[in-house]
C-alpha cells in the first residue's frame, strides 16, 4: 500500500511539492478551491486495507493524504463512514462509437459512467473507433467532456480504411499503410493498439499482420489490447496467440473482457489463468480486464454468423443469403450456432430499430409470439442490418475465478448511454458498483481493497499512466467518495437504464461532477490524456 502522508497543520501542507496544474480549456468549469475530506476510510489504490484519514484537494491536484490539519479557506466535508479512493479507470469502453458518442452533445457528460465513480475511460477498443486520433481528441476538447479520455489505435477501423472488408492478407503496400496509421495514432497520443478478432474485418487478419502492426505501437511504448480470436472452445489457443503477438512485437499484452463463453467452455477459466500465470512467471507482461456479469453483449451477426459469410457489404451479405447453395449452408451454420445457445433462449435483443417492441425480449419468446421459428427471426433481423444483443453465455463460477486474480482489472465494455427505449446490457450503468458493492462488500468474494485496486491502481499500472489511479500528493485530483452501504447497481437486464447509487462525490481533475450526492449538470471536468510516444 502507498505510504500515507501525515500532515498536522496547514503550514505542513504547504511543504508538499505539487506539480503545476495542467492548463484548462475555456470550457472547463472552475476547479474546487480547496476541499478536505475528513475522517474517511481511505483506499489508496495500492491494494492495502482501508486506513482512516483525511484527503486534501486543491485545484486539479491532491495536496495531501493522511492526517491534514486546518486549511484556511478550504471546504470541509465530514466523510465519516464513507470510502475515499482514486477515480475509477475503465480500460475497456466504446464511448467513442456508441449512440450517442462521447463527442456528441448528449454524450459529452458521460453521466452513466460518472455516476459509477468513473473518471477516465479508454476508447478504440475491440479494434473499432476513430482512426485519426488527433481529430478525435480535438473534437472532445472543443466541446468538453465529463470523464478523461484515453484512446487506442483501432485495428479493425484501420484495416477497413486501407483494405475495406476483404478476407485476405494485406499486400506489402497495404501493410505499410496500416503501420503508418498505427504509428501516427501513437504519435498523436494513443496509448497502444486494440484488436477485435471476431469482428470484421479484423477477423481476417493473420497473426503475422498483427505482430507487424503491434510492433509499430510497441516501438513507441504502447500496449496491445485484444478482444481475442475465440472466447469459447478455442480460448486457450487465442490467449496463446495474444501472448505471441506481445512477445514478438515488444508490446505489453492486455486481454479484453476475459471470459469462458458457452457451456462447452465453462470451467476453462482455471486453465486460462494458469496459462497467463505461466507467461507472467517467464517475464511476459500480460494482464486482462473483466466485467462482473454472466452475459456479454455484441452484435447478433458476430455471435451467430461465421466470419466467412461476413465479407463485403450488407448487400453482399443478403445476396449470399439468397444464393441457393451458399444461402442453405449459411442457414445451417447459423442454425447450429443458435442451437448452441439453447435455440435462442440465451439471446436477448438489446437494440433493433426496425422493431423496437422486440428489444428486451429473448429470441425464443419473439419467435413464439410471431408464430415463427427462431432461425426465421434471426434471418429477418440480419436481412434488415442486424441488431445488438445480450448473450447469456458465461457461468458465475468462471466470473469469480477471473475476478480473484491480481492482474485482472474491472472494465465495463459498455458505452455512453442515456435512458431511452433500447434495452442494453446493464454494464454501462453498473459495472463498478456491482464489483465493489455486491461482490466485495456484500458477498465478500474479494476484499474491498482488491476490488478498489482493480478499478484504480491496477488499470493505471497497466496503462503506465503516470499521475492517476492512486491517492498520492501531487497526483491528479480524480477522486471518488462513496457510501459502502448504498454503493450498488440497480441496473438490471430488464431495466438497465438506472444510474448507480451511493456515490457522494466525484472529482474529475478537481471539478466536482457529483457533490454531496447530487449530480452537477453542465460540469465537464474531463480531459484528453495523451500518451507520450517513446
Amino acid at each position: 500500500m502507498t505510504t500515507l502522508v501525515p500532515l498536522v497543520a496547514a503550514a505542513a501542507v504547504a511543504l508538499v511539492a505539487i506539480p503545476a496544474p495542467a492548463p484548462s480549456s475555456a470550457a472547463d468549469p472552475k476547479p474546487v478551491d480547496g476541499i478536505v475530506f475528513r475522517n474517511a476510510t481511505l483506499y489508496d489504490g495500492g491494494g492495502g486495507p482501508g486506513v482512516k484519514g483525511d484527503l486534501h484537494v486543491k485545484g486539479d491536484r491532491i495536496v495531501a493524504v493522511g492526517t491534514v490539519g486546518k486549511v484556511d479557506g478550504a471546504k470541509e466535508v465530514d466523510a465519516a463512514g464513507l470510502v475515499v479512493c482514486p477515480g475509477f479507470i475503465d480500460l475497456h469502453t466504446h464511448c467513442d462509437t456508441g449512440s450517442p458518442a462521447i463527442t456528441a452533445k448528449a454524450g459529452r457528460p458521460n453521466k452513466n459512467y460518472v455516476t459509477q465513480g468513473v473518471t477516465t475511460v479508454v476508447t478504440g477498443n475491440c479494434g473499432a473507433g476513430p482512426v485519426d486520433t488527433a481529430k478525435f481528441f480535438k473534437a472532445i476538447e472543443d466541446g468538453g467532456v465529463g470523464t478523461n479520455v484515453i484512446h487506442l489505435a483501432p485495428h479493425n477501423s484501420i484495416r477497413a480504411a486501407v483494405m475495406g472488408n476483404e478476407n485476405r492478407a494485406p499486400t506489402a503496400d497495404e501493410l505499410a499503410k496500416m503501420e503508418e496509421l498505427v504509428a501516427k495514432a501513437m504519435d498523436d497520443g494513443a496509448w497502444g493498439m486494440a484488436t477485435g478478432l471476431i469482428y470484421n474485418p479484423g477477423t481476417y487478419a493473420r497473426t503475422t499482420e498483427l505482430i507487424s502492426l503491434a510492433t509499430a505501437a510497441g516501438k513507441r511504448g504502447g500496449m496491445y489490447a485484444s478482444h481475442i480470436r475465440d472466447e469459447s472452445g478455442g480460448l486457450l489457443d487465442a490467449i496463446d496467440e495474444a501472448i505471441r503477438i506481445g512477445r514478438e512485437s515488444g508490446c505489453r499484452v492486455h486481454i479484453s473482457h476475459i471470459k469462458a463463453s458457452g457451456k462447452a467452455a465453462w470451467g476453462t477459466s482455471t486453465r486460462a489463468v494458469g496459462l497467463i500465470e505461466d507467461a507472467r512467471k517467464k517475464g511476459a507482461a500480460v494482464t486482462a480486464d473483466q466485467y462482473p456479469y454472466v452475459a456479454s453483449s455484441t452484435s447478433l451477426r458476430a455471435t451467430l454468423v461465421p466470419a466467412r459469410y461476413r465479407e463485403g457489404s450488407q448487400k453482399d451479405f443478403v445476396a449470399r443469403l439468397d444464393d441457393p447453395k451458399t444461402g442453405e449452408r449459411m442457414k445451417k451454420d447459423i442454425a447450429a450456432a443458435l442451437d448452441g445457445r439453447e435455440g435462442g433462449k440465451r439471446i436477448q435483443i438489446a437494440g433493433y430499430s426496425k422493431k423496437p417492441a422486440w428489444q428486451g425480449k429473448r429470441v425464443t419468446d419473439i419467435a413464439e409470439a410471431e408464430g415463427k421459428d427462431p432461425l426465421e427471426i434471426v434471418l429477418e433481423i440480419e436481412r434488415n442490418g442486424g441488431a445488438q444483443i445480450v448473450n447469456f453465455g458465461m457461468s458465475e463460477e468462471d466470473v469469480r475465478v477471473y475476478m480473484k486474480q491480481s492482474w485482472v482489472a474491472t472494465a465495463s465494455d459498455g458505452s455512453t448511454h442515456s435512458p431511452g427505449p433500447s434495452v442494453p446490457h446493464p454494464r454501462s450503468y453498473g459495472t463498478f458498483p456491482r464489483k465493489i458493492g455486491r461482490y466485495a462488500i456484500e458477498d465478500k468474494i474479494v476484499p474491498v481493497e482488491h476490488a478498489v485496486r482493480s478499478a484504480t491502481g491496477l488499470p493505471a499500472d497497466i496503462l503506465q499512466l503516470p499521475d492517476r489511479g492512486y491517492l498520492k500528493a501531487g497526483f491528479a485530483a480524480d477522486v471518488v467518495v462513496f457510501d459502502p452501504k448504498t454503493f450498488r447497481d440497480p441496473a438490471t437486464f430488464d431495466k438497465p437504464h438506472q444510474y448507480a447509487t451511493g456515490v457522494r462525490w466525484v472529482l474529475v481533475n478537481g471539478r466536482a461532477e457529483i457533490a454531496d450526492g447530487t449530480y452537477q449538470d453542465g460540469v465537464l471536468g474531463g480531459r484528453v490524456l495523451r500518451h507520450k510516444a517513446k
